[in-house]
């Protein structure tokens, strides 16, 4: 695998002289177009529901935690700062797709939740983007797919060790 080109797609480029004898010289590189990559396939996936990949990304939280959700709790899931993630959070309002509810014990204390539109839509959506993903394992045996797990699990913990 040392001196194997990167996959035939005009979006992926030679491994740069030298590196390909050290595959983990590049791992950020790589890691960064893998996930542009895929975060522009969930935008085309989402895309049919009038979503971003972020707006997506907000309604597939709130659907799995099966509550309500709170801003601080979505800035802490995905890596935007909370004002856009509080303009997000305006917009998905505004759609019908989202409610927001204060607290009565904490009435600065905003809690979302999703209308039975916004259920509808994020089921529709995770649908689409689970068959784009599954496109992208076209192909990927179930020993590769377990390997590709292992490593990101050991590099997440590598990097959590680091902290």
């Amino acid at each position: 695998m040392c001196n194997q080109r990167w996959p035939e797609d005009p979006e992926w480029s030679e491994a740069p002289d030298g590196m390909a004898d050290r595959p983990a010289a590049d791992l950020t590189a790589r890691v960064l177009e893998l996930s542009r990559l895929v975060d522009r396939g969930i935008v085309k996936a989402v895309s049919p529901y009038d979503l971003t990949s972020l707006e997506f990304s907000i309604l597939k939280i709130c659907l799995e935690a099966g509550s309500e959700r709170t801003a601080t709790q979505l800035v802490q899931a995905i890596p935007v700062d909370g004002a856009r993630i509080s303009r997000l959070v305006a917009g998905l309002v505004d759609k019908g797709l989202l409610r927001r509810r204060r607290r009565r014990s904490d009435r600065r204390v905003v809690m979302l939740s999703l209308t039975e539109s916004g259920r509808a839509l994020a089921a529709r959506a995770i649908r689409s983007v689970q068959r784009y993903e599954a496109s992208l394992l076209e192909g990927v045996g179930d020993a590769e797919a377990s390997v590709f797990r292992a490593v990101i699990s050991k590099i997440a913990a590598n990097h959590a060790s680091s902290l």
